[in-house]
């Protein structure tokens, strides 16, 4: 029996026939695609160029592509909905870090200073474009059971997210699921990582400004001495929200950033503290911010300084509904067979496709990028990030499956079983 005929799971139809592998000559342009992106990444909010070579190549399929409200990112239906039975929307992100380009043995690193295409992004994005690529080819042909909405979103690394301004422009509307996938360095090219439930994540942005009465080193005693006070928040806040907070939230401050005074003999009269805030649970995210206030507030209080506080909330963590994420398995198992989904653990990186699981039921899965073999240990948001290219058409088939299987299961809405 081959996998595009799998028998189906009972009460449901057999799934549909799948297409073959990717056609070279589309492997060929999608990597191709993805290197120029890769060449002239742009930060979030700024993707203009990269929302045009999208919405080019979509429009010479035939397609009609709309730029979202922002000026950056777009959407696309394959297929005409017919107002029943809701779309299955396949998400990619475009934007890009403000990092350099550390690599130097390819043709296709950055062209622009400081910036690069470090967490995979622009392998998200072919991914979906040839997706649907694909899908559009079989509309033509009548074989498509669903339509499909392709969805190229801005600013996923600017807190909290372009989701949240691609949700208010209407990207969801007549979407009933939404899919997307995520690099991972240490999975294998070819396989994909699935977990049901919380995959990453909740992540905010904290900044904290303590101010008081500076003077000479020699009399602290006649000062706030804030580098003190600034170093006492820095290890005494995160030390008693270990205690005040359950230990399973996995709630943790990081700080990336302290900043006091210009002299060696000058006490300042004012410091600077940045971070973030990360949380594995939900209800622990939202019982956050009054924790860590109240926290701040006993520690910078104790030593005399004035304070105030900038938590920036930024993401929830992606939780991945279980039907969702069972139709991934089904895709991935269908296209590659079961011995190339693995599971995954939780990550404490921060996803702003959390955002739309708000709305819809959805799933994340990890898209292996590792060169089958390798055994450095490579991570994301790193000048030297790169890709094993083959994960492009493997990210594709991925998708098309998942796309196909759906709209062959879908019913209108309010349909049921007899």
């Amino acid at each position: 029996m081959s996998r595009e005929s799998q028998t189906a799971l009972p009460g449901e139809p057999a799934q549909p026939e799948l297409p073959g592998k990717l056609p070279e000559h589309l492997r060929t342009e999608l990597i191709a695609f993805r290197r120029d992106l890769h060449m002239h990444p742009e930060l979030g909010h700024q993707e203009f160029r990269t929302t045009a070579a999208i919405k080019a190549r979509l429009e010479k399929a035939g397609l009609r592509p709309r730029v979202l409200d922002s000026g950056t990112g777009l959407i696309c239906d394959v297929g005409t909905w017919d107002g029943l039975r809701p779309m299955l929307a396949l998400r990619a992100d475009i934007d890009a870090l403000p990092i350099p380009d550390a690599k130097t043995h390819v043709p296709y690193r950055s062209t622009v200073p400081d910036r690069a295409h470090a967490c995979g992004h622009d392998v998200h994005t072919a991914a979906v474009l040839g997706a649907g690529l694909v899908l559009a080819g079989l509309d033509r042909k009548g074989l498509l059971p669903r339509p499909v909405r392709l969805l190229f979103q801005p600013a996923e690394e600017v807190l909290p997210g372009g989701a949240t301004e691609a949700i208010a422009s209407g990207v969801l509307d007549g979407v009933g699921k939404i899919i997307a996938v995520h690099c991972d360095p240490r999975v294998d090219a070819g396989r994909i990582g699935l977990r049901v439930g919380p995959i990453t994540s909740a992540c905010d942005r904290l900044e904290v400004n303590l101010d008081g009465a500076g003077g000479h080193t020699a009399r602290p005693h006649l000062t706030t001495d804030l580098v003190t006070a600034a170093a006492r928040v820095a290890i005494d806040v995160p030390a008693l929200l270990a205690r005040r907070m359950d230990a399973r939230a996995g709630m943790s401050i990081t700080w990336g950033r302290i900043e006091a005074g210009h002299a060696c003999n000058v006490i300042p009269m004012h410091a600077e503290l940045s971070g973030t805030v990360r949380c594995l649970d939900l209800n622990a995210w939202h019982e956050a911010p009054d924790q860590i206030h109240a926290a701040i507030d006993e520690v910078a209080t104790m030593h005399g300084a004035k304070f105030e506080i900038n938590h920036v909330r930024g993401v929830p963590p992606v939780v991945n509904d279980p039907v969702v994420t069972e139709l991934l398995r089904e895709a991935m198992a269908a296209r590659n067979g079961a011995d190339s989904i693995e599971d995954t653990e939780q990550s404490l990186g921060g996803e702003d496709f959390s955002w739309y699981l708000e709305h819809v039921p959805g799933a994340m899965a990890r898209l292996g990028v590792r060169t089958p073999g390798d055994t450095a240990k490579r991570d994301l948001h790193r000048g030297d990030f790169d890709v094993d290219e083959s994960a492009i058409a493997v990210g594709v088939e991925f998708f098309t499956a998942a796309a196909l299987i759906d709209g062959h299961r879908a019913r209108p809405l309010g349909q049921t079983v007899r």
